[in-house]
């Protein structure tokens, strides 16, 4: 096996490090054939489905991909922007603004966005960040909350990469942050100020994207990570049992996955005489699909229908400044020991603080 060819490399270049920000992907455009390639690429992950390769085959570009693309492409051209993607648009925006913060924190550190399916992707985002003098690189999911099947696949498609290369970055990759603070205050200042302004519902739902029940039994702590962030956040919102709930979304096919699943569950909500819900999904931290169409749209109209009478989208955290700032933290606890060997501030800091021991040194000289 042959390798990739390498950057050039000039003696006495400063090594910096980098923040890999990878979110999970999304066409590049809201037609039958963009959305085919990129369900292609989701849907043949075996993190993704854990099917027999050779059945999943047949039933993905037999039935799956020649139904569903233009179905989807349908969901995606009713909220795309005249940016784009709305998922794209806000995680390009996070990668940028969280550059800004941490250089406002004094450290020169390079921030790139990558997609896991989809562009850009994490090969072609590592290798520019290489050619660019990167050779420390912190890989940091979007997702707060890790399962096998979102986080664990990014680690894939970066080790996957590495296979190819002679040079490798040194690697660190965070694995979750769903009870760190600054995350669960930037929920909380979220939805408060969402209620400052619209008032407080009769019940809360937060929602995150579902996963099959399998996992659960086999290890994977998704489920869990799930409730601590809910249980995290009605306490520093000051809600009782009674006020919130947990649900799950975008189930895919026949078998199980995690419950209470969002659309009954809001149906059922309206038909016990629950008059005004507000869903959150506070795993998802851009908005998107799942966000913007399946809960916004679908989610509202089925808790409409079933006879309840106000339903609230809070949005995602976006470009909040709170959850910048908590990626900022995140960013900076995971990269102890690299800062510091690498900023210009720091670096600066050492040459002042040598001229003064060779200033002293001589003083002491001339003394003696």
């Amino acid at each position: 096996m042959g390798f990739n060819k390498e950057p050039s490399y000039a003696h006495g270049t400063i090594s910096r490090p980098a923040v890999l920000f990878v979110n999970l992907g999304t066409p590049d455009a809201p037609t039958t054939p963009a959305v085919r390639r990129y369900l292609r690429q989701f849907l043949s992950d075996p993190r993704v489905v854990e099917i027999p390769k050779a059945a999943w085959w047949f039933i993905l570009n037999g039935i799956i991909l020649p139904f569903r693309s233009s179905k989807s492409a349908e969901k995606y051209a009713s909220i795309w922007s005249k940016e784009g993607s709305p998922l794209k648009v806000h995680t390009e925006k996070q990668a940028l603004l969280l550059r800004g913060y941490l250089g406002e924190r004094g450290h020169d550190v390079r921030v790139a966005y990558a997609m896991r399916y989809g562009s850009p992707s994490i090969a072609d985002t590592i290798d520019r960040l290489k050619a660019e003098g990167c050779d420390r690189i912190l890989v940091v999911p979007a997702y707060p909350q890790y399962s096998g099947t979102t986080t664990a696949s990014i680690n894939d498609a970066v080790s996957a990469h590495l296979t190819r290369m002679r040079n490798l970055p040194e690697l660190r990759f965070v694995k979750h942050y769903h009870d760190q603070e600054a995350y669960i205050d930037a929920l909380a200042t979220s939805v408060q100020a969402y209620w400052d302004m619209h008032g407080e519902p009769d019940k809360l739902v937060m929602s995150f994207h579902g996963v099959p029940k399998r996992t659960l039994q086999l290890g994977d702590p998704y489920h869990c990570e799930c409730h601590k962030t809910a249980r995290l956040l009605a306490a520093r919102l000051g809600l009782g049992a009674d006020r919130y709930m947990v649900t799950f979304q975008s189930r895919f096919g026949k078998a199980e996955w995690l419950q209470p699943y969002t659309a009954p569950t809001l149906q059922k909500l309206a038909r016990e005489g629950v008059k005004r819900v507000d869903v959150m999904c506070p795993g998802f931290t851009s908005d998107c699909l799942e966000t913007l169409e399946e809960i916004s749209m679908e989610a509202r109209h089925d808790f409409l229908a079933a006879g309840g009478k106000e339903f609230h989208y809070i949005p995602c955290l976006n470009e909040s400044p709170g959850w910048i700032r908590a990626l900022a933290d995140v960013a900076e606890t995971h990269m102890g020991g690299w800062l510091s060997m690498v900023t210009p501030a720091t670096r600066e800091q050492e040459n002042r603080a040598a001229a003064l021991s060779r200033d002293l040194a001589q003083r002491m000289g001339a003394v003696t």
